[in-house]
């Protein structure tokens, strides 16, 4: 990347000839009172210089000096700057995986201080987790009784958003498969030649599919060096659900219990060495995802190059400029008696 807002005087020196403009100006000055000549009649002055006002004398005066000082400007060598930032990175591999069986349905969360279900939360949450992040290769996996990739790891946070934004309840099945969702991680996150790769996988509930054991695949993760941070959502007892009313008529909420295995999510965060995070407001799961933001920060090296180029001209053809209208007007409009 690169900007032109690099600036500079090559030969800063040439400012202390500015000193010498002061005699210049006393000169001036002192010789436009001094001028003394007899002559018959009057009228031959007013011929010459229409009678103009003494001030108008200076009008010389004060161009030579502007244009002394603007080449003093062109000697001092001013130069423009274009500045090339090298921007090296290694970046994070991250994997964002996220719950979305039936019990994500779950109303026990608000957004703009209305209720609002645990998966549409949770979405916006990782929104904000997304566009925090740059220079890192982040991918996006949901489960339910199946688990799948729904977007590759990639830096491309637009096409990843877009993704996002289409994560609907129950799009993987309504069961619960954290071992599965783990595996696939672990084989998408493998074949990454970052040297930091992360998981991070949120759930409500506990594995209730899936033939692969969820602390196994932990462990299996920890051998690639993959850190699994899992975040467990939903508030304590039970969780309201919008459910049809009696007869059809209109919707009510109906409350359920939903189970969270949180033995099981602290187990796989510790045999990863991460950590495990219980999330029961809106509040609390924004502030989980920031303190991952901060765990787990990309290291940016910043070089910068600065190519600099010549603008002693800008100031040399207004000097030019002004001592030839000064000559101009001496000749012309306020030209004098020897």
């Amino acid at each position: 990347m690169s900007d032109w807002t690099a600036w500079r005087f090559a030969s800063p020196l040439f400012f202390a000839l500015a000193v010498a403009l002061a005699p210049v100006v006393y000169a001036g000055l002192l010789g436009s009172g001094q001028s003394r000549v007899r002559i018959s009649a009057i009228s031959l002055v007013r011929s010459v210089s229409g009678g103009r006002h003494r001030l108008f004398r200076l009008v010389p005066l004060a161009l030579r000096v502007a244009a002394l000082f603007f080449l003093i400007v062109s000697l001092a060598r001013p130069q423009g700057g274009n500045v090339s930032r090298e921007v090296t990175s290694e970046g994070t591999d991250i994997m964002l995986v996220a719950d979305t069986s039936g019990s994500m349905e779950a109303m026990d969360f608000s957004l703009g201080g209305e209720r609002a279900t645990r998966l549409d939360v949770s979405k916006k949450v990782i929104r904000d987790f997304i566009s925090g992040r740059a220079n890192d290769r982040i991918g996006l996996l949901v489960f339910g009784e199946e688990a799948f990739v729904q977007c590759p790891n990639t830096i491309d946070y637009g096409v990843l958003t877009n993704s996002l934004n289409a994560v609907k309840l129950k799009m993987a099945g309504d069961g619960t498969a954290i071992g599965s969702a783990i595996g696939v991680g672990v084989q998408r996150l493998k074949e990454l030649p970052g040297h930091s790769r992360i998981m991070i996988l949120l759930t409500d509930g506990e594995n209730t599919t899936g033939i692969l054991d969820p602390l196994q695949a932990a462990r299996a993760a920890a051998t690639y060096g993959i850190k699994i941070y899992t975040i467990g959502v939903g508030t304590q007892g039970e969780a309201p659900f919008l459910v049809p009313g009696l007869l059809g008529m209109g919707k009510r909420f109906h409350y359920q219990k939903v189970n969270l295995d949180e033995d099981s999510l602290k187990a796989i965060a510790e045999a990863t060495g991460a950590r495990y995070f219980r999330a029961t407001s809106t509040e609390k799961l924004e502030e989980i995802y920031r303190l991952i933001d901060e765990l787990e920060k990309t290291e940016v090296k910043v070089r910068e190059f600065t190519d600099y180029h010549e603008l002693y001209t800008v100031a040399l053809w207004p000097a030019l400029l002004l001592l030839l209208l000064e000559q101009l007007l001496k000749a012309t409009w306020l030209r004098s008696l020897p």
